[in-house]
């Protein structure tokens, strides 16, 4: 029997970050993909922005965790979770249902991985599941005409993974995928402050330290910022002033692999189609497409034009949505 409470929900899974857009609505939820859980019980304790500020602070019976890794479910229990409880926050009425999901997935994702996304959507109440690769909702998302016979690149650098496409009549025609993004590059911060400074510092501070002086290119001026962590040696709370130059140095190898991917991507390119994208240009998007720079190191190791989006957080989610939105126009690029 139809419900007249059921909503069609669109959402952006993301390894760091979930989106959630509701048909008619627009985006009505942006938390972290997070969930902390009582070791003992299993039971949630918090999600999203609540659990978030629980992490790296918790006492030995909450453990706080990331059910998504590299841009697929890691951990199919807690992901339910997370997703019932994200639901639940947008459209809390016992008598609400969901019609229709549509998730976005990374474009090199395995059938087990789909699965387990389909399974998680089911499981939180959805009746129809449908998935949507992530650069081709984040180039829907950003206004490009995904159904021309035109060739755009997207490069959708997420937490977890780096998506790469080359688009054009509803489909993906180069794919390029690596799991490094903005989780890697603060891993490599944390380990540069390990090696070069003895100080061991948090996610949190890593995240800082990659958004106020992390780039890919020189700036002008430099800049500098003073981090708190734990001497390795003394095992005290200490203090170091960095500079954005050794952030830089930091950061090279993430953002030399995220560099050569989109290079592989342009050589397996067809002609007349990289004929597009040089003309087209390549658009950036997702969170690591506002590291200071990044459009500019690109753009000269390409030699191409780099754009990066207008709003790039928002544009995976704001694809989905408008999918959501016209399925009609654009039933050619879901899948089941």
């Amino acid at each position: 029997m139809f419900n007249p409470f059921s909503i069609d929900i669109a959402i952006d899974l993301g390894t760091v970050n979930t989106l959630i857009h509701i048909k008619d609505k627009g985006i009505v939820l942006n938390e972290p993909s997070i969930v902390a859980r009582h070791r003992a019980t299993g039971k949630v304790e918090a999600i999203g922005t609540e659990a978030l500020q629980m992490h790296e602070r918790t006492h030995k019976d909450i453990e706080t965790i990331w059910p998504l890794n590299d841009g697929v479910i890691a951990d199919f229990n807690v992901a339910e979770h997370l997703i019932k409880g994200f639901i639940r926050r947008v459209h809390p009425g016992w008598l609400a249902g969901i019609r229709r999901m549509v998730i976005c997935v990374p474009s090199g994702i395995t059938e087990v991985e789909k699965r387990a996304v389909r399974d998680s959507a089911v499981y939180a109440g959805a009746k129809e599941v449908k998935l949507i690769e992530e650069p081709m909702a984040a180039a829907i998302g950003i206004g490009l005409n995904v159904t021309d016979p035109v060739g755009n690149m997207v490069v959708d650098i997420g937490g977890g993974t780096t998506e790469i496409a080359v688009i054009a009549l509803s489909g993906i025609v180069v794919d390029e995928a690596i799991r490094v993004g903005g989780n890697e590059i603060d891993e490599a911060i944390v380990q540069y402050f390990k090696k070069h400074h003895n100080l061991l510092i948090g996610w949190r501070t890593a995240e800082k330290i990659k958004c106020e002086i992390g780039s890919a290119t020189k700036l002008d001026p430099e800049l500098e910022l003073t981090v708190r962590g734990r001497d390795l040696v003394s095992g005290v709370p200490k203090s170091r002033t960095v500079s954005s130059e050794d952030v830089r140095d930091a950061l090279r190898t993430p953002v030399n692999q995220i560099a050569a991917a989109v290079v592989r991507a342009l050589e397996s390119t067809p002609p007349e189609l990289g004929g597009d994208v040089l003309e087209r240009g390549i658009m950036l998007t997702g969170g690591g497409a506002l590291l200071k720079g990044m459009d500019v190191y690109l753009r000269e190791r390409t030699e191409l034009p780099v754009y990066v989006a207008e709003d790039p957080l928002t544009a995976v989610v704001r694809g989905t949505g408008q999918v959501l939105e016209d399925p009609d126009t654009y039933k050619r690029v879901l899948s089941d």
